[in-house]
């Protein structure tokens, strides 16, 4: 598709260039070590519940996050939930686990972000909507064994925010402007930037000696048949990401409107489900509709 440059928009950089702009931007700190101590209690048993809620007491936003969450999940209880240890009982291990690691990774991407006018708000909603998804996905296939997964669909656009941070100029030019509503945002970013946000979240993570898995997602989550290590997680991402913007939950800064069949036919389905009879795909899609679903009372409960 042959796209057109927005009028007064900076001039695109060379490679070399944009990796000497990648060097002076910040790294995000949460993604070397997501709460080291929380996540040692988190695998251990239930009956930690007490040391679970100490460590969470001592950080006052993810506290914040927890008792939020819980009282927006469950808003039917009679009596709001105040108690760190009751939160623990409801919301269980896995989201706890999952909380502890959203509260510092978008607290560093708020901060790497900046004062750079967009719906950020909406863009985390996008951002934890796909990581929340693609455990989704990725279970209909294989049982996880880390939260590698969760970790993967919350970075998949870290190159937007890289590009807001290092390039503001060039993200005004692309997200900004008024683009037409059938525009490929990658080939605008190509265009205005001289790279995609997909490539430069990778370079970005590489950069920062971040682990493969979330490169490859970052680089190929539009693209995941192009993935060489981690095609399966690469995959769900993609499917959670077109399944997000199409369910309109949170904004990811494209415009360009995802029908159902869009999902449905992305080449991320193939991959994980290479084998599968029609009747078990209908399965699995029915289940990511029903998560769907009760996506936005979560989102609401997070950011």
């Amino acid at each position: 598709m042959e796209t057109t440059k927005p009028t007064g928009t900076p001039q695109p950089l060379t490679r070399p260039q944009i990796e000497i702009r990648l060097k002076n931007c910040p790294r995000l700190p949460s993604l070397g070590s997501i709460n080291s101590a929380l996540r040692e209690l988190l695998n251990a048993d239930q009956r930690y519940t007490s040391q679970i809620s100490e460590v969470i007491r001592r950080d006052p936003s993810l506290t914040a996050r927890l008792l939020r969450l819980v009282n927006s999940v469950y808003y039917g209880l009679t009596t709001p939930v105040n108690s760190i240890e009751e939160a623990v009982f409801y919301l269980g291990v896995r989201q706890i686990r999952q909380l502890a690691m959203v509260t510092p990774v978008i607290e560093d991407f708020q901060k790497l972000a900046g004062n750079a006018p967009f719906p950020w708000r909406e863009f985390w909603q996008h951002c934890i909507g796909v990581a929340i998804m693609t455990r989704e996905v990725i279970s209909a296939v294989l049982i996880p064994s880390d939260e590698a997964d969760y970790v993967a669909g919350l970075v998949h656009d870290v190159g937007k925010i890289v590009m807001a941070a290092a390039f503001p100029l060039h993200f005004a030019a692309v997200y900004q402007t008024a683009i037409p509503i059938h525009s490929d945002h990658l080939e605008i970013e190509r265009s205005v930037l001289g790279l995609d946000h997909a490539e430069l979240g990778a370079m970005y993570l590489t950069s920062h000696n971040l682990p493969d898995i979330m490169v490859e997602t970052a680089r190929y989550h539009h693209l995941p048949e192009r993935s060489s290590h981690h095609t399966q997680v690469v995959s769900a991402v993609q499917i959670a990401d077109l399944l997000v913007r199409h369910a309109g939950i949170g904004r990811s800064g494209n415009s360009l409107v995802v029908e159902k069949e869009d999902w449905l036919k992305a080449n991320g389905w193939e991959i994980l489900f290479p084998n599968r009879s029609e009747d078990e795909r209908a399965i699995a899609h029915a289940a990511l509709n029903r998560s769907l679903e009760r996506l936005p009372t979560i989102l609401e409960g997070l950011v």
